[in-house]
């Protein structure tokens, strides 16, 4: 029998297939015909993997004999084909398709062309969503009628929505902070571009962490911003090396992108004193800020000093990029600025994506999703930590978000371990790329969200001989 292929695999179960109990046909026939008629328009095309008789059955409430009877009906016209210990696939193209579409037996890339093993920095577990609450949402949010007017500040239900999550994960004292004081974003680089469009003098310097994160850094120079390189050690930003004479600091200060540190209380506190006296604003990227494992997160900067700070945040690292959305938390000047600047350009973020979250968070899907996530992301973490301390090789970073990082002894050493590691089919991320002046710190940024369990079980030793290598 097939394997028991969940829903989000299965185009199949993404149709609408009407059954009628009380109909003449049998629900088999009913069933084998929708399937066939899906085939033959395209809906269904060759290669498409099919659910377990027991999933579909499962999706359409109805008994398994009804979409096993079904299934054979199919397989004896040649509809459909089964491959032991793979799944039952769709073997005949629409009409008018191409003789060379893809067939089921050259669906497996040949060994030479094996996939790769994703172990970068910065991307989410996108296989932990939920995938019936993400098709309930997206349905929901199309609902809604469409549009006839941008709404530059975003939806005004999305930003009700980001108050609340701030409030449950990221430790928000409310005080004065609303809806008011969040506009919606296309995410972090995208906000920090048009803040400093908006606010900040055009060839103004701000201070970025070094190592950092580099897409900001482009979208500060895009906007015509001097980028200045503000030292971080295994606690974060260095706050009394932070140059003078910048119009903002840009950091993050949950879980520093890429070393991984946690700003103590004290830096935090010496920032604003800074901020404040040197007319500063600080801007606080809180890209993973749910995702901590050991105690519960430090308040974002923004409940500390609302008239300094500048918070972003985004979906992209705890659900997905899909969305393509984030926020901005600021005081009434920054966002009015924000907003006079979008409506000077045109320009606002999509509310697509503001919808799809706002039906999450209505049914409490988001909040099990971060539920889940800490729980798989904590316990990836450990295998990560112990497998390779177990090898003799040095882990750093904060237990917090989705990687790690594994310090090697030069750039030299860095790059052969990332060369030697896509020979080996593993993508791996060294520090250099997120340097942008010269290379102050060598290792790699090794996440552990985007590939399954087994294959950073498997992948981790390959890791381990690699950089003991490079130490000898």
């Amino acid at each position: 029998m097939p394997h028991d292929v969940p829903a989000a695999s299965s185009p199949l179960l993404e149709l609408a297939i009407d059954l009628h109990r009380d109909g003449d046909l049998p629900l088999a026939v009913q069933l084998a015909d929708a399937l066939r008629h899906a085939a033959t328009i395209g809906q269904l095309r060759g290669g498409d993997r099919l659910p377990s008789t027991r999933a579909l059955a499962r999706h359409l409430a109805v008994s398994r004999t009804v979409t096993a009877a079904a299934y054979e009906q199919l397989h004896a016209e040649g509809w459909i084909v089964g491959r032991r210990g793979s799944g039952t696939y769709v073997t005949t193209s629409p009409p008018g398709a191409r003789s060379d579409a893809v067939a089921p037996q050259v669906l497996q890339r040949p060994h030479s062309e094996r996939p790769m093993v994703q172990l970068f920095a910065g991307v989410p577990w996108a296989d932990g969503l939920d995938r019936a609450a993400w098709r309930r949402a997206w349905r929901a949010a199309a609902d809604t009628a469409p549009d006839l007017r941008p709404q530059r500040a975003g939806l005004l239900s999305y930003r009700e929505a980001v108050v609340e999550h701030l409030l449950r994960h990221r430790g928000l004292v409310v005080g004065g902070w609303t809806a008011e004081n969040v506009l919606a974003t296309g995410g972090t680089s995208t906000a920090l571009g048009e803040l400093a469009a908006a606010v900040l003098p055009r060839g103004a310097k701000v201070a970025i962490e070094e190592p950092g994160y580099q897409r900001a850094v482009g979208a500060l120079k895009a906007a015509g911003i001097e980028v200045v390189p503000a030292p971080v050690d295994h606690s974060g930003l260095v706050v009394e090396d932070v140059p003078s004479g910048v119009a903002a600091v840009y950091c993050s200060p949950a879980h520093q992108f890429p070393i991984g540190g946690r700003l103590p209380a004290e830096r935090r506190i010496a920032l604003i004193e800074r901020a404040r006296d040197e007319g500063w604003l600080i801007v606080e990227d809180d890209y993973d800020g749910e995702l901590r494992y050991d105690v519960a997160p430090l308040p974002v900067l923004a409940s500390m000093a609302p008239d300094v700070v500048v918070h972003l945040g985004t979906t992209s690292k705890i659900l997905t990029p899909t969305l393509g959305v984030g926020w901005m938390l600021a005081a009434e000047r920054i966002t009015t600025a924000v907003q006079r600047h979008r409506e000077r350009i045109g320009q606002g973020p999509a509310l697509a994506g503001q919808r799809v979250l706002v039906e999450l968070a209505r049914h409490g899907d988001l909040g099990r999703h971060l539920r889940r996530l800490r729980r798989e992301l904590s316990q990836r973490r450990a295998i990560v930590v112990d497998s390779l301390t177990a090898e003799g090789i040095s882990v750093f970073g904060d237990r917090a978000g989705a990687h790690v990082v594994v310090p090697l002894p030069d750039a030299e050493a860095e790059q052969r371990v990332v060369d030697e590691g896509a020979e080996e089919g593993l993508v791996l991320d060294g520090l250099r790329r997120h340097h942008d002046g010269p290379q102050r710190w060598c290792g790699l940024a090794l996440g552990y969200a985007a590939c399954t369990r087994d294959e950073l079980e498997s992948a981790l030793p390959v890791v381990a001989r690699l950089c003991r290598r490079s130490d000898g």
